[in-house]
C-alpha cells in the first residue's frame, strides 16, 4: 500500500488554533496553553504548532526561555495521537530548536515521564542526554471534568546546539 505524503508547516501557535487542539489535551490543558500564549507575546515564550495543508495543527509545544538563563526548555510537546511516529515530532524539536538557536541561546532541555519510553527514545535520537530525574506534579482534568493531581517522575535532559 503506497503511503500518505502531506506537506507541514511550522508556525506560531495562536489563540484560533485552540479549537482544533482538543487531542493535545483536556479543556483544562487548553485554558493552561492559552495562558502560555499570553507569554509568547511579551516574548518570555515560543509556542509552536506544525499544521497540515489545511493549517490546522497537528503537533504543538512550547519553548520556555525563563525556567532556566540561557536555555530554552521545551514543554507541552504533543503530537496529534493518530500521527504519532511519522516525523512530526523530530519536525517540531528541531523547529523549536531552530528558535532556541534563533535567540542566540545554546542549549535546549526538556523532561520527559518515565513511562513514556517512544519520547523518550525520540530525543535521544535527537541528540538529547539524560542527566537528572526530579518529581513533577500538576492537577489533571478528567473526562467527566472533575480533576486530580498526577504525579510522576521526569527524566531531564538536555542538548547543546550547534
Amino acid at each position: 500500500m503506497p503511503g500518505v505524503m502531506v506537506e507541514l508547516s511550522v508556525r506560531d501557535l495562536v489563540r484560533a488554533d485552540l479549537a482544533s487542539c482538543g487531542w493535545a489535551g483536556s479543556e483544562r490543558h487548553l485554558v493552561n496553553v492559552a495562558q502560555q500564549l499570553d507569554r509568547a507575546r511579551i516574548g518570555e515564550v515560543d509556542y509552536l504548532a506544525v499544521c497540515a495543508a489545511a493549517d490546522i495543527p497537528v503537533a504543538k509545544g512550547g519553548i520556555d526561555y525563563q525556567v532556566k538563563e540561557g536555555v530554552g526548555t521545551l514543554w507541552q510537546l504533543a503530537v496529534h495521537p493518530a500521527l504519532q511516529s511519522c516525523g512530526i515530532g523530530t519536525l517540531l524539536v528541531e523547529a523549536a530548536e531552530l528558535r532556541i538557536r534563533g535567540r542566540g541561546l545554546r542549549h535546549a532541555e526538556l523532561g520527559v515521564e518515565e513511562d513514556n519510553p517512544r519520547a523518550r527514545a525520540l530525543y535521544e535520537r535527537l541528540g538529547y542526554v539524560a542527566y537528572d530525574c526530579q518529581p513533577d506534579a500538576w492537577e489533571e482534568q478528567g473526562p467527566d471534568g472533575s480533576l486530580r493531581r498526577r504525579e510522576t517522575v521526569c527524566t531531564l535532559m538536555r542538548k547543546e546546539l550547534a
